[in-house]
C-alpha cells in the first residue's frame, strides 16, 4: 500500500555496506536506543534532521530537532537544508516532506506501517468516481473546488492539483475554504467530514447546505436536488481517535468543574465542538493552554500523548489539564514509531544505507505540489505559518 524505495548513498556518504537488519534492534531497551540515537545524531550532524509530530510518544518525541503539527512540519520540511529528513509521524507526512523538499533530499519514515486510518478512507479511485458522478449533475471543474485535508495520500493531493484544488490543515482550514469559495461555488472536502463541517459551520454555512458523500453508495447516497443544494460536500471519513470524544463526557466533567474550560480539535464531532469553549489545531490547543492563567482547569479533546505532555508541563503553573475520553485514546499508527525503529534508521544512515525512504513519483509529486503550494501561499498571506 505504501511506497518506499532503497537508494544508493549520496556523494560524500560512507561506502554502502549491507543494510543493518531491523530484527536485531527489536530487543534493544529504550535506554540503549537513546544512547545510540544520540551518537548517530552527532555523527550525522546537520546532514540529517528529525521532524516530530505532536502525537508521537515521548520516547521518540524527545529526539526530534523540530516539533509541530502538520502545517508547521510541512513548512519546516520545505525550508530545511538537511540531506535526510527523518519524519517521526505517519506516511502522508513523509510524502509531503518528499514533495516539498529538493530532489537531492531524502524523506525517511522510521516505520513504513505508520499509516493513517482517516487517510485510508479516501482513495483515488473513489474520489475520481465521485468526480465523475458529480459531473452527471453539474460541471465540477467549473463549480466545485476539491479540498483535501493534509491527512491524505499524495495521489489525492495530486488530484486536487489537477482540478484547481488545494490542501488544508486544521490550522488553516477556514482560510483555505475562503480561497476555495472565491473561485467556485461549491467544495468537495475529503477525507474528514468533521473538520469540514466544524469549519464551514463557523463560517456561517448552515448544516442543511452540507451533504455527506457516502463513498460506498452510488452518487454518494445523495439525490440530484441535495447535490445542487449543497455548498459543501463532505466525504464520509473520520479520525478514529477523535471519534472517541462524546458530548456526555463534557457534561460529566462540567458537573465536577463548572468553571472548567473545554478545548477540542476540529476532527472531533460537531456535537463535541459545539459544547467546547475553544476549537483549533494541535498548535492552537498547545498555545492556548500554555497561556492559561494559574488555577484554570482544562478538558482536552485530542490525542493522548499530546494531552499528557502538556498536562505535565502545566502542573508547576497550577493549571489542571485532563483528557476528555474515559478510555485510553492514542493514535495507534503514530505509536508504531518507536526508539528501536528510529535507532535502526539513523544507524543505517551512518553506515551509508538509506532505508525506508518515501518517494512520490515525479509527475504525481509535481501535481500534488501545486495544491500544497496553494495552501502555503494562502497560509502565509493569512499569517498562519
Amino acid at each position: 500500500m505504501y511506497r518506499s524505495v532503497q537508494t544508493e548513498p549520496m556523494k560524500g556518504d560512507p561506502p554502502m555496506s549491507a543494510a543493518l537488519e531491523l530484527q536485531s534492534y527489536s530487543l534493544l531497551d529504550d535506554a540503549e536506543c537513546d544512547e545510540r540515537i544520540d551518537a548517530a545524531k552527532k555523527k550525522l550532524g546537520d546532514r540529517m534532521t528529525i521532524l516530530g509530530h505532536h502525537y508521537q510518544r515521548n520516547e521518540v518525541f524527545k529526539h526530534a530537532d523540530h516539533t509541530g503539527d502538520s502545517l508547521k512540519l510541512s513548512k519546516l520540511a520545505s525550508e530545511d537544508d538537511a540531506e535526510y529528513i527523518v519524519f517521526c509521524g505517519v506516511h502522508f507526512m513523509a510524502e509531503v516532506a518528499d514533495i516539498v523538499s529538493r530532489p537531492d533530499q531524502k524523506a525517511i519514515l522510521p516505520d513504513m506501517a505508520a499509516g493513517c486510518s482517516m487517510a485510508d478512507m479516501a482513495n483515488l479511485a473513489n474520489v475520481e468516481r465521485a468526480w465523475r458522478e458529480l459531473s452527471e449533475v453539474l460541471d465540477p471543474d467549473e463549480m466545485v473546488t476539491p479540498v483535501t485535508y493534509i491527512n491524505s495520500a499524495a495521489d489525492l493531493k495530486a488530484f486536487c492539483g489537477r482540478h484547481g484544488g488545494i490542501v488544508c490543515t486544521s490550522t488553516n482550514a477556514q482560510q483555505i475554504l475562503e480561497w476555495s469559495y472565491s473561485r467556485r461555488e461549491k467544495v468537495l472536502f475529503f477525507p474528514d467530514q468533521h473538520l469540514g463541517r466544524n469549519t464551514g459551520y463557523r463560517m456561517g454555512i448552515p448544516l442543511e447546505e452540507m451533504g455527506v458523500w457516502d463513498f460506498g453508495k452510488p452518487m454518494g447516497g445523495l439525490t440530484v436536488e441535495e447535490i445542487k443544494a449543497a455548498k459543501m460536500i463532505l466525504w464520509k471519513g473520520f479520525c478514529s481517535v477523535h471519534q472517541m470524544f462524546k458530548p456526555e463526557q463534557i457534561d460529566a466533567w462540567k458537573e465536577k468543574h463548572p468553571d472548567g474550560i473545554i478545548i477540542s480539535h476540529p476532527e472531533a464531532s460537531f456535537e463535541v465542538c459545539e459544547k467546547s469553549d475553544h476549537v483549533g489545531s494541535t498548535e492552537y490547543i498547545l498555545n492556548t493552554i500554555r497561556a492559561a492563567e494559574a488555577g484554570t482547569k482544562w478538558l482536552v479533546a485530542t490525542e493522548l500523548n499530546l494531552v499528557n505532555r502538556v498536562a505535565e508541563e502545566m502542573k508547576p503553573k497550577g493549571v489542571l489539564v485532563e483528557f476528555m475520553s474515559t478510555t485510553v485514546c492514542m493514535c495507534a499508527t503514530m505509536f508504531r514509531t518507536d526508539p528501536q525503529h528510529l535507532c535502526w534508521v539513523l544507524e543505517n544512515l551512518v553506515a551509508g544505507n538509506v532505508v525506508n525512504q518515501v518517494k512520490v513519483p515525479t509527475e504525481e509529486a509535481w501535481q500534488a505540489k501545486k495544491a500544497i503550494d496553494n495552501m502555503l501561499d494562502v497560509s502565509v498571506a493569512a499569517g498562519k505559518v
